[in-house]
């Protein structure tokens, strides 16, 4: 069994924790239809909410999706990172 190593994991990880709810760990894995899409929402979100004030659920489903998709770049395999996100191109969890 070999062993990949990426280096794309911690920042990407680090990124959608941090910022991921305007989808900036989407475009730095090269996704950028997810990134659009989250980034679309976000605004749609804030436009809600100053609107009709509804808009943060929309915004903390984006926090809590990001949020998830963080914590499970972090912790799978460097080998499963990459298989599954970078070179398999999974946009989605």
């Amino acid at each position: 069994m070999s062993i990949v190593r990426s280096d794309k994991k911690i920042p990407a990880g680090l990124l959608a924790i941090f910022l991921g709810y305007f989808g900036v760990h989407k475009f730095f894995l090269g996704y950028r239809r997810a990134g659009l899409t989250m980034l679309v929402l976000y605004g749609i979100g804030v436009l809600l909410s100053f609107v009709f004030g509804i808009g943060g659920i929309l915004l903390g489903g984006l926090h809590l999706v990001s949020f998830i998709e963080g914590i499970i770049y972090l912790t799978r395999s460097d080998t499963d990172f990459y298989f599954q996100y970078v070179r398999g191109r999974r946009e989605w969890f």
